[in-house]
């Protein structure tokens, strides 16, 4: 039978249309990549709990958009190979829409292009390089929390406010991504206010590794006056047993943990006091601005209800994935006059919003990389609590510390000028 021209012109009309919308679902099915084993695991299982806290609420609540939200988890301690198996499986056998993953940087580097084929939303819910946004510019794929480069150069700024008169530095980092960018961030934002420094040490110890002995003793050798170590984990927590037992914190260097927030209670009286504790963001159930506020101290009781510790930043992560999400999705309902959107229509509406969790404000750019405030401090022993805390504060605003949308990481970061040392927006505050 012969086609009619206007039937055929509806038809071709329908095609052409972008297939966004569609039917409400009855759940919304969502992947979360974590460490459930491994060593990554003393923060991925925290972070798991959060979200089984978190989706509980928001289903008590209604869900996202009428819709409640039904989760798989996915350990990323079964190798990048495997997780991406049972990542393509998600999707594609039970009809996954929204991914968040992951912890690792090379899982999400393996992630982000795999999202972008099968066409699913991906929330970069914790891990930090900074290279894959500025790498590609994805359709699907968004990190709701900092990247490395915000975190270092931060970092760099609280270190030469605390102690602006050291000569040379070290670093015990984790070989793989992290380990290298981080460094590599740290050290050019280092130059570029202090170009005199002298490194004395690059030490890159196997990831996972148990003894570091070496490292230790290359350092009480060297005696440099910095130590930078951005490991986490049980990474982290096995350098600072070890360095503890062997004198190493008491030498008289200043050391930088930028990721050591998770650490703390943990560590217990294994960490000294006047090390250099960052927060991956401005994480802290201690936090100088929102320890008061209700519904964070509600999120504190009920974490350590199930857990039995504190929430510690990959928590806090979660939930800034979910309050993103939830925020994208209603902003996407809206501007698609209330029907349900597809992944794309959520990711492009989450590029443009702002959001908040259990701190300050998130602002989201074009690229999809999340503005977010970074907080640092100087361990303190105090009676309350059987562990540091932190003391001598410093919040520092993302805009001062975040590489420009276009520009690459490795460059920005040799154009800062000392008088960011002392800008206004700087905000210091004390432990009570």
């Amino acid at each position: 039978m012969k086609t009619t021209q206007p039937l055929a012109l509806v038809l071709a009309l329908l095609a052409a249309m972008p297939a966004t919308a569609q039917d409400k679902p009855a759940e919304l099915r969502i992947g979360i990549t974590t460490f459930l084993t491994g060593a990554a695991s003393v923060f991925g299982v925290p972070g798991k709990a959060a979200a089984e806290i978190l989706i509980d609420e928001l289903n008590a609540q209604g869900g996202i958009g009428g819709v409640k939200l039904v989760p798989t988890f996915i350990d990323e301690g079964i190798g990048g190979d495997k997780m991406l198996s049972e990542y393509r499986r998600l999707v594609q056998e039970q009809g996954v829409k929204v991914m968040l993953s992951g912890i690792s940087s090379g899982n999400c580097n393996i992630v982000a292009p795999v999202a972008e084929d099968l066409k699913v939303l991906n929330v970069l819910w914790d891990c930090g390089t900074e290279k894959l946004l500025e790498s590609k510019r994805y359709q699907y794929v968004v990190r709701t929390q900092a990247n490395a480069t915000t975190e270092m150069v931060a970092t760099v700024v609280y270190l030469l406010r605390h102690r602006p008169d050291f000569k040379t530095v070290a670093v015990v980092n984790q070989d793989y991504a992290w380990g290298r960018d981080s460094w590599e961030i740290f050290l050019n934002t280092l130059r570029a206010f202090k170009p005199d420094v002298k490194v004395v040490a690059e030490m890159f110890p196997k990831l996972g590794a148990s003894d570091f002995s070496t490292e230790i003793s290359r350092l009480q050798a060297l005696k440099p006056d910095v130590v930078l170590n951005t490991s986490w984990g049980g990474d982290l927590d096995t350098f600072v047993r070890q360095a503890s037992q062997r004198g190493l914190l008491k030498q008289g260097a200043t050391f930088v943990l930028p990721l050591a927030e998770s650490s703390l209670e943990r560590l217990g009286s294994a960490l000294p006091e006047g090390v250099i504790v960052g927060a991956r963001g401005e994480h802290y159930w201690l936090h100088p601005e929102t320890r008061d506020d209700a519904k964070h101290k509600d999120f504190i009781a009920k974490f350590r209800a199930k857990t039995n510790a504190y929430p510690i930043y990959p928590t806090y992560h979660m939930a800034q994935a979910l309050v993103g999400l939830k925020t994208g999705y209603e902003a996407a309902i809206a501007a698609n006059g209330g029907k349900w959107p597809g992944p794309e229509q959520v990711a492009a509406a989450m590029r443009k919003m702002e959001f908040k969790a259990y701190g300050r404000t998130v602002k989201m750019r074009e690229d999809g990389q999340g503005l977010e405030d970074q907080l640092l401090g100087l361990t303190r022993k105090v009676p309350e609590y059987p562990f540091m805390v932190m003391d001598k504060m410093l919040l520092v605003p993302a805009p001062l510390v975040t590489t420009p949308v276009g520009q690459q990481s490795t460059d920005w970061v040799k154009t800062l000028k000392p008088e960011l040392l002392q800008n206004a927006g700087l905000k210091t505050y004390s432990h009570r």
